[in-house]
């Protein structure tokens, strides 16, 4: 990723939602961090480090002497912490969809008939007379399963709408060309299903407050990296 990609989120594992730095956190304190910020390509690892070791807090596991655990495994243990349904066997990309469709999936269950509709139509759905919620959910699992352009767009749809409820602030790298109607649509209800999810699992003051938004600005990361390499290799 290029460095600016990475900003929002270096910005979540290094401050909270309020903007303060993080008592807990070590990759500002490197000595690479103060050499090259904000040139965040030259401490990528350091990076990955920071999420893994707040994944391995997670676990209760602090005499692990300061060692992280695998992205997967930070990956399933907040899928296990907001109840979403997945194959442990699946593909780490796979599992991520999982978790961003079970965000959508809360927050269109919160939706009214007329946001249902608004969605709908925002989405590109032709006939949405009568659009239920379970329709909707269908049309964008299908869309997921699909890829490409619109995938990625419901992508950052999700994500940015959670960083706004978990952090504070949106994602920095999504183009306004690319964030639709849908966007303001589905702000409020994600927010609502977020924060739900949110004191349901009962994470104040633990790692989770960094793990969740972690995760879920990794997944939007990985979707932007494949889409664009997706599109590149067919423009070539």
């Amino acid at each position: 990723m290029d460095s600016s990609d990475l900003d929002d989120l270096v910005y979540c594992l290094t401050h909270d939602n309020d903007g303060t730095v993080r008592f807990t956190e070590e990759l500002t304190t490197h000595p690479r961090y103060k050499s090259y910020y904000p040139d965040h390509q030259q401490y990528w690892d350091l990076i990955a480090a920071e999420i893994q070791c707040f994944g391995a807090n997670t676990f209760a596991t602090i005499f692990r002497g300061g060692e992280g655990v695998e992205y997967k495994e930070v990956l399933t243990d907040v899928c296990d912490k907001l109840d979403v349904n997945y194959n442990n066997n699946s593909s780490t990309e796979t599992i991520e969809s999982n978790l961003l469709m079970k965000i959508l999936e809360d927050a269109i269950e919160k939706m009214s008939p007329e946001e249902l509709r608004e969605l709908a139509s925002a989405s590109g759905i032709k006939n949405i007379s009568g659009i239920t919620s379970e329709a909707l959910v269908g049309v964008f699992q299908a869309v997921f399963r699909a890829g490409g352009f619109t995938s990625y767009k419901l992508t950052l749809i999700i994500v940015n709408a959670v960083l706004k409820t978990l952090i504070g602030r949106g994602l920095s790298f999504a183009a306004n060309a690319t964030l639709t109607q849908a966007m303001s649509i589905l702000t409020g209800p994600i927010g609502w299903a977020i924060t739900g999810l949110w004191t349901a699992v009962d994470i104040a003051g633990s790692a989770y407050r960094v793990t969740i938004p972690a995760v879920i600005q990794v997944s939007a990361l990985r979707r932007k990296f494949l889409y664009e390499k997706k599109d590149k290799y067919i423009n070539y």
